[in-house]
């Protein structure tokens, strides 16, 4: 039932009222996805895979490159990418097609080979600053149009990063790596942390960890974080915030930005991992496949909304197979999207109302360019236009008010593309 006016009188009433603003919108954000094992093993084709990823609208794409794979034994000019004893074959595969798509790759470099770590597994610290150093001089002037490096993999948790102490990264790791990628490519951008949002057993909490890391004078240009739920079927990326926890979610992301802006200054924050597993087929962990879907646009919003967030990325493009796995994917473990998929490439968000007057927040990710979207309002039985075509930001950033009444569905649709969001209900 409309509460204020007639649906008749609603439609004639919005079409004066609908406009788009852009006025809030982050200028920085990139969204993306991590799927090494998708990625290079998937279903498929290479270049199949990568086109999956164009239609997801992604503008970049998190890889790790390996470096016990790459350099299995020591070569004679660890600093030279061309040295025999380097194999990129897999990485110039991967990393070439993804800048063919136009998607820009977040390269990790993770792994000691044993010969650099005393004949241990590839999480241990090499034993001396020179190779870490070298083999990241050598990935940067490989790939010297790769903009964004990331070092390591979650360094404060014991089964990635053993001495698991903050002076092990920073000094043998991330400052050495920093100083070699930045030398190569003074246009490239390095971001350190790489932090699990919690410390596990005999791991290091984020909140010790980023402190320490200023202490330490640690060498990055943005700090990176997973910021994955703590409880995922009580947690949304909003709620609830806990300001003296000794781990950092989403929902602490205005306490992680104050934590780094602390400990190492005005630096750029990376959110390098995040998702929500869902049930099916989780039943432990996962939320219902909407909730996965309201929560990935959710995420979206408090980066456009946050001031030094400048990137999101999303675990995983599909599901495990393996029941153990980790089944965050936009798709199901047999190809099937999840409601995540749409959320992911037209995320639309209900963010404020007062009375009938509602206003909807969203981006188009797929396309180039400004574009023509349309609203309507599903009340009383039937969809109904409201208004005409409007034009989003240059990033496809839309913020559009309505008339709606409680309880009426509210789609928008892109003329480009000709396909609708998911459905937000007021």
């Amino acid at each position: 039932m409309i509460v204020r006016a007639t649906l008749a009188a609603l439609v004639a009433s919005v079409a004066v009222l609908a406009h788009v603003s852009t006025a809030d919108a982050s200028s920085r954000a990139v969204y993306g996805v991590q799927d090494d094992a998708w990625l290079v093993h998937g279903p498929g084709t290479l270049e199949s895979r990568l086109d999956v990823l164009d239609r997801m609208g992604v503008d970049v794409v998190r890889y790790t490159v390996r470096w016990y794979a790459i350099a299995e034994t020591r070569p004679l000019s660890e600093g030279d990418n061309r040295d025999s004893a380097y194999d990129w074959r897999e990485p110039d595969a991967l990393l070439h097609g993804l800048r063919r798509h136009g998607i820009d790759p977040v390269v990790t470099l993770y792994g000691s080979p044993r010969w650099a770590n005393g004949g241990r597994a590839p999480n241990w610290a090499p034993t001396s600053v020179l190779p870490f150093r070298s083999f990241a001089r050598a990935a940067a002037s490989r790939y010297p149009w790769i903009r964004y490096w990331t070092i390591w993999n979650e360094p404060n948790r014991r089964e990635w990063l053993r001495p698991t102490t903050p002076a092990t990264y920073v000094r043998t790791i991330l400052n050495p790596a920093y100083a070699a990628i930045r030398a190569t490519n003074p246009a490239a951008r390095v971001g350190g942390g790489m932090t699990a949002p919690r410390a596990g057993s005999g791991g290091v909490s984020p909140v010790s960890w980023i402190a320490a890391m200023g202490k330490l004078r640690a060498r990055l240009d943005a700090y990176a974080h997973h910021p994955y739920p703590g409880k995922p079927q009580a947690e949304t990326p909003w709620s609830p915030p806990c300001n003296r926890c000794s781990s950092i979610t989403m929902a602490d992301l205005d306490r992680l930005e104050r934590l780094v802006r602390r400990a190492l200054g005005p630096k750029r924050i990376w959110l390098t991992e995040f998702g929500y597993q869902t049930n099916p087929p989780d039943a432990f962990l996962g939320v219902p496949p909407d909730k996965q879907a309201a929560y990935v646009v959710s995420a979206a919003r408090r980066v456009e909304l946050a001031r030094s967030v400048d990137m999101l990325i999303y675990f995983l493009v599909r599901d495990d197979a393996a029941a153990e796995g980790w089944q965050s994917g936009f798709f199901d473990v047999d190809g099937n999207p999840k409601p995540s998929y749409t959320a992911l490439r037209f995320p639309v968000e209900i963010v404020s109302r007062r009375g009938d007057l509602v206003r909807l927040w969203g981006q188009i990710r797929l396309g180039e360019g400004s574009q023509a979207v349309r609203v309507r309002v599903f009340a009383q039985g039937r969809w109904s236009w409201i208004g005409g075509m409007r034009r989003t930001s240059g990033r496809g950033v839309f913020s559009v008010t309505i008339h709606a009444p409680k309880g009426a569905l509210v789609q928008v649709w892109s003329a480009q593309d000709r396909v609708y969001g998911l459905s937000a209900r007021v």
